[in-house]
């Protein structure tokens, strides 16, 4: 989650289950609210690894619209505060889902200083209520109000620009945000490595502020992805780790998705550091792997276009919901469907052990580097 205040405010359960081909008209009003079971484990068979387990997914929101909107191409989900699921398309529009059916209960419509579009990739929730959201095209994290007015603008990195302001490419840049543990350190990851570091090499750049202030830039890091991805997200788990999506796509074959447990504590402080290219003396973020997405069990799900399993897609977004009652993080993705009828929206409703259990390996060896 996004801050101590807001893990408090986490009440609300993904318990209930969702059906996978429900959809609502376009326009349908608030529906009752649902009795909220309690918390069950997940089915056996359900394993994904030894510390994560696939619960169920839903396709419920896949190809509908909310008045008259399209509701899909997510690209970042947060708990709000009031318990509601924030649901981010990369097309200017923030969702508020019901976090037990996922029904779209409103839409706002988000725009830069000139009133045009984002390309909006990361959302975190404010202690306050705020929303922080990243956009890959400059790239910026801008502050906005609950009805979409922006409050602010942090500042970036010349580096982490796009070309030829900076050395990242376009569509590459911010990807991942969230807030750690306290609110008052942010962090943004990139997609991929900017020119002069070592493919593979992304960089997490963090923010903090004192007090209700404004967010000053702060210490960076760098974290080696397996070859050929990048990362989509990134999430914050209550002990100031981090949760992080490794994606990659091959024509014809399909999606890898891969989540790892990242550590920042023994990591070199990059922001000094020019290129990270063979640098002698400079520690990335340590790594394990939780799991590969590929091994999940399938529970029925289909797909439209060839994948290494038909549950995989292009997965996006991420998010921290709770706890279960053995203290799993229940964790819920979200797949970026780009409009595109060969892709589906679709949900992921995992729980996560952050510690190996007990008598059983690890989900991989360490890929720490």
């Amino acid at each position: 989650m996004r801050s101590g205040h807001v893990l408090a405010a986490l009440a609300a359960s993904l318990a209930a289950a969702v059906c996978p081909t429900a959809a609502w008209p376009a326009s349908a009003g608030p529906a009752a609210p649902a009795a909220r079971p309690a918390a069950a484990d997940p089915a056996p068979g359900h394993a994904c690894s030894p510390r994560v387990a696939l619960d169920r997914f839903s396709d419920a929101l896949d190809k509908t619209t909310y008045d008259g909107t399209f509701v899909g191409n997510f690209s970042a989900l947060a708990v709000d505060r009031d318990g509601s699921l924030a649901a981010l398309e990369d097309r200017s529009s923030l969702f508020r889902l019901d976090p037990d059916t996922l029904r779209p209960e409103a839409a706002v419509h988000l725009a830069d200083e000139h009133g045009a579009d984002l390309d909006s990739e990361g959302l975190a929730v404010d202690v306050d209520g705020t929303r922080l959201v990243a956009s890959e095209v400059e790239p910026s994290v801008r502050r906005y109000s609950r009805d979409g007015r922006i409050l602010d603008r942090l500042p970036v990195p010349d580096a982490l620009r796009v070309a030829p302001a900076g050395r990242a490419t376009a569509n590459q840049t911010f990807e991942g945000l969230t807030l750690l543990p306290g609110g008052r350190t942010l962090l943004a990851s990139m997609e991929y490595a900017i020119s002069g570091d070592s493919d593979g090499i992304v960089r997490l750049q963090t923010w903090r502020r004192t007090g209700h202030g404004p967010f000053r830039l702060a210490a960076q890091y760098a974290y080696r992805t397996d070859p050929g991805l990048g990362v989509p997200e990134v999430q914050a788990t209550p002990d100031g780790r981090l949760l992080v999506l490794e994606r990659g796509f091959t024509p014809g074959v399909g999606n890898t998705v891969r989540l790892y447990l990242a550590d920042l504590r023994h990591a070199t402080d990059t922001r000094g550091v020019d290129r990270l290219t063979g640098q002698p003396g400079v520690r990335p973020a340590t790594k394990t792997l939780l799991a590969d997405i590929a091994s999940c069990p399938t529970l029925g799900a289909t797909a439209k276009q060839p994948q290494p399993n038909p549950l995989l897609d292009n997965i996006e977004g991420m998010t921290i919901t709770g706890r279960d009652r053995h203290g799993r993080l229940k964790v819920l993705l979200v797949s970026d469907d780009n409009q595109n009828p060969a892709q589906t929206t679709r949900f992921f409703f995992l729980r996560v052990a952050l510690r190996s259990p007990v008598g059983a390996s690890a989900a991989a060896p360490s890929a720490a580097r």
